[in-house]
């Protein structure tokens, strides 16, 4: 992709209220960035935006500095080193800023995941699983947390292991994994869909988890709690279509009871790599389908006309609600035109008045 596009495309997702999902849309509609980025302003008026933040092109140009600056490379959904199973989820991040090899990212993955208080026999059959996965071929995933993400990283580093950050790609987290940063940096890669030296907040996490199930044909968990960063992994890979992995433990163990709470809801039991390669074997013959071109090929749609989105506009916003609804429903509630629902949602996304959810589904914010 040429850098006029790439900045094009790291000028949209950095621009207000637009989201992976939100991307999409645009992206669909208008057929380039660039259109898209010359659409924003009057969309979000339209949409009830007093004051709409684009994203200057000076702001994208200084990540993408820093970026290269520090060794890294910005890749899209539309480069041949994007995550081909992580381009098929719908909420995929556009953008992945890389340190280390990104050619990596082209291998079949397996992720990883733990509790951060893990002990130590779950740090050590966390290694031996991560090294033994590895050595069969998968490129091994995981988040960098403390515990069970750092002996999974650990076990995998002669072999290839990508971590994915929740903050900026340049930004440590915990500080105590500096070192392992840098193993990581040098022999794997280190990925983010964050803005380059952006710390991470809670908020993040969530987000983080989805790529590390998103870029892998199956998740594996060792030792989680009951309310744990790992079980939203492993909900996540699921409703992407992935497989879930899970290590037994002793009732007398809280860190057992999210594990064994999947093994009785349907995930693989695991006790070694032969329990995960034998069940992702099909899979692994089988490219997850990825979508072309970054899902942007096709031609932009025509957009409605404009007196009918404005004459249907509180029609829509009626039929919402802060519960989270398919747009499929209000389509059919609202007796309208796809086109129609889909241009005032889309306004009303960008002025900060609806919220995009995975599955095609919209809530009213505020």
């Amino acid at each position: 992709m040429e850098i006029r596009e790439k900045l094009a495309w790291l000028r949209l997702i950095r621009s207000e209220n637009v989201g992976p999902i939100t991307f999409r849309r645009l992206m669909e509609q208008f057929g380039a960035a660039e259109s898209a980025l010359a659409a924003l302003p009057d969309l979000a008026r339209r949409g009830g935006s007093k004051a709409f933040f684009l994203c200057p092109a000076a702001e994208a140009e200084r990540e993408l500095a820093a970026l290269e600056k520090a060794g890294g490379t910005l890749i899209t959904q539309a480069d041949p080193e994007y995550p081909s199973p992580l381009a098929a989820v719908e909420d995929a991040p556009p953008v992945l800023s890389v340190l280390g090899h990104a050619h990596l990212l082209k291998r079949q993955a397996i992720g990883m995941v733990g509790a951060r208080n893990a002990s130590l026999n779950g740090m050590k059959l966390a290694r031996k699983l991560a090294r033994d996965l590895g050595e069969a071929g998968l490129l091994v995933v995981s988040g960098m947390a403390r515990g069970i993400d750092t002996a999974v990283h650990e076990g995998a580093l002669s072999t290839g292991t990508v971590a994915v950050l929740a903050g900026g790609v340049d930004v440590v987290y915990p500080q105590e994994n500096a070192n392992l940063y840098d193993r990581i940096r040098d022999s794997g890669a280190v990925i983010s869909e964050m803005p380059f030296g952006l710390s991470p907040i809670a908020r993040h996490f969530p987000q983080r988890n989805r790529i590390v199930s998103g870029m892998s044909y199956g998740v594996v968990v060792v030792e989680a709690a009951r309310r744990s960063g790992s079980l939203i992994t492993a909900r996540l890979a699921g409703e992407q279509g992935r497989e879930v992995f899970a290590v037994p433990g002793s009732p007398l163990d809280p860190r057992a009871e999210g594990p064994n709470r999947l093994i009785r809801q349907g995930a693989v039991l695991t006790e070694t790599a032969a329990d995960v390669l034998e069940v992702l074997a099909p899979a692994l013959r089988r490219p997850l389908s990825e979508r072309k071109g970054g899902g942007f090929a096709a031609p932009p749609s025509l957009p409605p006309d404009e007196r009918e989105v404005d004459k249907h506009r509180s029609t829509v916003t009626n039929s919402l609600s802060p519960s989270p609804v398919t747009v499929d429903e209000i389509v059919r509630q609202c007796q309208l035109s796809p086109s129609v629902v889909s241009m005032i949602l889309l306004e009303m996304e960008l002025a900060g008045r609806v919220e995009r959810h995975p599955g095609n589904r919209v809530s009213l914010l505020g």
